[in-house]
């Protein structure tokens, strides 16, 4: 199945429903850092939000970002998205092993550990939007339903889930962003707070086969969901040579001139989708001569 995210409402409007599979995404963020099986779920996690949060955005150059800092061996992880849904993203120690939780399942909440998230939203204001909250289970989901709640006001429930093979590829991975508007019933409240109580994982419903759009027809039974559009998500990362050349001469002249001395090629990698990029002592050069 290709990689895409479901956006509709249900409940007459009163609902804002999101849903999205992101196995080949995840599998390709897996593969470019060689995360360990929890570093993929934790990272999987954060890609398939930023997904679905990307593609709330509006306007055409606006890009999200999200930042875990915590005290967890995993190192925190960073997650950047665009309104076209195109996600990238790394965590600060892809190699990271830790046991499995008492549920016998990877555990996430111990490799990220005790800290902050940051929602940080450019949208072409002169300074960014930054939203920031503490992690409440370190299981990512769970956190940015309560970000939702008290920074944007909005009650919501995030589902994310990633779900690995025994060889350590991605099964499955996949989510839901369900927000309730301001004024949503009581009663429709209720029907869909008793739907989520019984509802299975996200990843054991797309293993059974189901699309998103079968997930939100699940929840939304009797609901009246309106399924408005489907955007197709992936893994994409806009660095290049030139970009990288700009960040070589923004160190300044002295720092250049040493590496020069050096007398060795430099390479610098792309945190985001480890590219790398050599530069020989003579490009050091010319690069010199732009540099302050």
């Amino acid at each position: 199945m290709e990689d895409y995210i479901v956006r509709g409402t249900a409940a007459d409007n009163q609902i804002r429903v999101f849903a999205a599979t992101t196995r080949n995404m995840v599998e390709h963020a897996r593969q470019i850092h060689n995360t360990s099986p929890v570093a993929t779920a934790a990272l999987g996690r954060l890609m398939t939000a930023g997904a679905m949060m990307g593609s709330m955005m509006k306007g055409e150059k606006d890009i999200l970002t999200l930042q875990i800092k915590a005290s967890g061996p995993i190192n925190g992880i960073t997650v950047t998205a665009d309104s076209k849904a195109n996600v990238k993203g790394y965590v600060g120690n892809p190699d990271v092993i830790i046991p499995a939780n008492d549920k016998g399942k990877l555990d996430v909440a111990g490799a990220v550990g005790i800290g902050i998230l940051n929602v940080i939203k450019d949208i072409g204001m002169k300074e960014p939007y930054v939203g920031q909250t503490a992690l409440q289970t370190s299981e990512i989901a769970e956190d940015l339903t309560y970000y939702f709640a008290t920074s944007e006001q909005i009650p919501s429930s995030v589902g994310l889930g990633v779900l690995m093979n025994k060889d350590n590829t991605v099964r499955q991975a996949g989510g839901f962003i369900i927000q309730v508007m301001p004024f949503a019933e009581d009663e429709v409240i209720t029907a869909l707070e008793n739907k989520l109580s019984t509802v299975s994982s996200i990843t054991s419903m797309l293993d059974a086969g189901m699309t998103p759009e079968n997930i939100l027809e699940e929840l939304f039974e009797g609901l009246s969901l309106d399924i408005m559009d489907k955007v197709p998500t992936a893994f994409s990362c806009n660095c290049s040579r030139e970009r990288v050349e700009k960040a070589l001469i923004s160190v300044g002249k002295s720092e250049i001139q040493s590496m020069i001395d050096d007398n060795e090629p430099i390479e610098m990698n792309c945190h985001f989708c480890n590219t790398k990029y050599v530069f020989e002592v003579e490009e050091l050069k010319k690069l010199l001569k732009s540099a302050r």
